[in-house]
């Protein structure tokens, strides 16, 4: 079974095809360009690349968030174009369990952390069990220092993921967590592939008009829409 993959909620653009748990071929782009510019073209050399076309896709899969609005919004806009019409399963990956992902072979709490600004991060907390990851929280924004509180007392080793690695282990005053390499920080499409195969496998799917992109708070332009209603009443 073909899973194309895609993930573009932070500053690096990913895309993989995979064949079940095999990846057939990923590019993952970290140049800072945006990824309206970069991600169909990613999809299209992978594609290319590997011999395939999207008509051999049998799953379409992406991150939905949390993360930036605009990037979550190209991915799932991506996808939803890729699949449309062709009656095709499409899947939404959680952008935090995807991190997560990343540090199943390692044994203790996986914390994928991403910068909300305001100083506070998009967090999930999971236990890596065998090589398995098991859920502890949903996906939430908060402090820092909330998180950092919250973890301080924890006896397993505490590993953190994702772009808001830096702010967040420099943000640490009580929590003291193990070194993480840096490819291992970043989104990657193979982890949103299985994940999303894992999903498709217990019948989590939707259609292309059901994916939606899945937001923790409202944008800043909501935001000041509304603060900007409250002040006029």
């Amino acid at each position: 079974m073909k899973i194309l993959a895609l993930d573009s909620t932070a500053e690096v653009c990913t895309a993989a095809l995979c064949d079940d748990k095999r990846l057939i071929a990923e590019i993952t782009i970290n140049t800072g360009n945006t990824h309206s510019e970069t991600l169909l073209p990613a999809v299209e050399q992978l594609l290319k690349m590997s011999g395939e076309t999207v008509d051999d896709v049998d799953v379409f899969a992406c991150s939905t968030g949390p993360g930036s609005f605009t990037g979550v919004r190209i991915g799932v806009a991506t996808v939803k174009g890729l699949a449309y019409g062709k009656n095709k399963s499409c899947v939404s990956v959680s952008t935090l369990e995807a991190l997560a992902y990343n540090l199943r072979g390692f044994s203790g709490i996986i914390c994928p952390v991403m910068n909300a600004r305001r100083s506070q991060v998009y967090n999930a907390l999971f236990e890596c069990r065998d090589g398995s990851l098991v859920r502890l929280c949903p996906d939430r924004a908060l402090s820092i220092e909330k998180l950092d509180s919250s973890l301080a007392d924890n006896a397993l080793p505490i590993y953190l993921c994702g772009d808001g690695y830096d702010i967040t282990a420099d943000g640490f005053k009580k929590t003291k967590c193990q070194d993480v390499p840096h490819r291992l920080r970043l989104q990657s499409a193979y982890s949103v592939a299985m994940c999303a195969l894992e999903k498709y496998a217990s019948g989590d799917t939707l259609s292309d008009t059901e994916l939606v992109p899945i937001y923790l708070r409202p944008s800043q332009a909501e935001r000041e829409r509304q603060e900007r209603l409250s002040a006029e009443k």
